[in-house]
């Protein structure tokens, strides 16, 4: 068997806030930028979602089994694009028809509950397991967590729940002098196998692919095939956000003839595609890899800092999750759906502080002018909720 080669693409939109003031606290709950969000949705549908998902149900179609891969869409995303872009759910309906996409089970609100609340996530999981099967007629059986943030015991509670098989990055200061290019399993529930994202090959794709600075440009499919060939190990994982074709990497850069070419370059060395559920399947674990503290695929240190890393953050994350033991005797449906969408990990993202190497990445993803406006903004939201479940609970 030739090297394997797994291709997994993140799809989420988050639920944007509308700019609510101090004195909207107590008169008004709506708190969601619907015309921002029906916007932007509908812009990367038409740039990125309606004409890649055409460009890979080809490929799968030309390929005859030989071209696989694998989405997680998030429960947020999911709902933006039942409310303004079904036709993007029927395109993602056609690449499941194809037997040759895996779905991909993740926290319902692309939201940060394994660190938050174990109910929580047991919840949104199972929101997250049920909304795939209603949607695309596949039960998810690997899991992926919310940027994948992965510790022992995050992997292990995964794995309670049935999930066998976990995505996660293959942070340097994790793996020393391994290679991420092979199956690794839990230290702590070794029976869960574990798929490394190759940060460097991943990130030659998503992050510079268009950067004529760059000593590699222009990237042709056959220059990235030789290195994936070239690359040590048994497989090479390719885990990017979604919106990297046409989003990111504008149409006019040649990413959607550079994905076009692909397939076949990398067929024509021997080598093969997979989804992560045949790559588990099909490969033994070479070793436990202990992972102590919860890494990300994130910024440089590959970390939580850069939704946890400051004192905002904190504040805003832990004063959410506090609310929800009131919430659970309330079970009031509306303010469950609230709770969800504000726990999603963007809204605290957006209030990160760092700067240097990473700084830029940050600004290219907020709509917010600084951090500061992004917490105030947050926060003045969250009094609000809080005034909602307060009240309700004292009326019981």
């Amino acid at each position: 068997m030739g090297k394997q080669i797994c291709m997994y693409f993140q799809v989420h939109q988050p639920t944007r806030l509308r700019l609510y003031r101090f004195f909207d606290i107590g008169k008004d709950s709506h708190y969601y930028d619907d015309f921002a969000n029906r916007t932007i949705l509908k812009r990367i549908a038409t740039k990125c979602y309606l004409p890649m998902n055409e460009l890979l149900l080809r490929q799968i179609e030309a390929g005859k089994g030989a071209f696989k891969v694998a989405f997680s869409i998030s429960g947020s995303a999911l709902e933006q694009f039942d409310r303004y872009a079904p036709e993007v759910i029927e395109s993602f309906r056609a690449l499941a028809a194809t037997g040759q996409v895996e779905f991909l089970c993740e926290t319902y609100y692309h939201s940060l509950a394994a660190l938050g609340s174990e109910a929580e996530f047991e919840h949104q999981v199972a929101k997250h397991k049920a909304a795939i099967v209603d949607h695309f007629g596949v039960t998810p059986v690997t899991f992926r967590n919310t940027e994948l943030v992965y510790s022992d015991t995050i992997g292990a509670k995964v794995q309670s729940l049935g999930f066998n098989t976990m995505l996660t990055e293959g942070a340097r200061h994790i793996m020393g002098w391994r290679s991420p290019n092979y199956v690794y399993s839990n230290d702590i529930a070794p029976e869960q196998k574990l798929l490394l994202r190759n940060y460097k090959l991943s990130d030659d794709m998503a992050f510079r692919f268009s950067d004529r600075g760059w000593n590699e440009w222009p990237l042709t499919a056959d220059k990235f095939a030789q290195w994936l060939d070239d690359a040590e190990g048994d497989i090479v994982n390719l885990f990017m956000d979604y919106e990297t074709f046409g989003e990111h990497q504008d149409a006019d850069s040649g990413i959607f003839d550079f994905m076009k070419a692909l397939p076949g370059a990398v067929l024509a060395k021997g080598m093969n595609f997979v989804t992560p559920a045949q790559a588990a399947s099909s490969l033994e674990a070479v070793s436990e890899l202990s992972v102590p503290n919860a890494i990300s695929w994130a910024d440089e240190e590959r970390d939580l800092s850069a939704w946890l890393g400051n004192e905002l953050q904190s504040e805003a994350f832990n004063k959410i999750y506090r609310l929800e033991e009131k919430l659970a005797i309330l079970n009031d449906p509306i303010l469950w759906a609230d709770y969800g969408h504000l726990q999603e990990s963007d809204h605290f993202y957006y209030m990160c502080t760092k700067f240097f190497s990473d700084g830029d990445m940050h600004k290219y993803f907020n709509p917010y002018n600084t951090p500061y406006e992004a917490f105030i903004n947050y926060m003045n939201v969250l009094s609000d909720f809080i005034i909602r479940v307060n009240d309700k609970y004292s009326s019981r």
